[in-house]
């Protein structure tokens, strides 16, 4: 995913309907300087990974 697309998709209201190793997820915040995304799934809020938004 481009970081900047990732960044926009985080700083959106609406709920934008992605998708990390298959599984729905929430961008909840993007680090530009690291290239990384804090994510989560939509079913486990409490289990935030780090991947980097270069991953697929």
């Amino acid at each position: 995913m481009d970081i900047n697309r990732a960044n926009e998709i985080a700083s959106s209201p609406d709920m934008a309907s992605v998708t990390y190793n298959g599984t729905p997820i929430y961008i909840e915040s993007v680090n530009l300087d690291k290239g990384m995304a804090y994510v989560y799934p939509l079913n486990q809020p409490d289990k935030i990974q780090e991947v980097s938004v270069d991953s697929r």
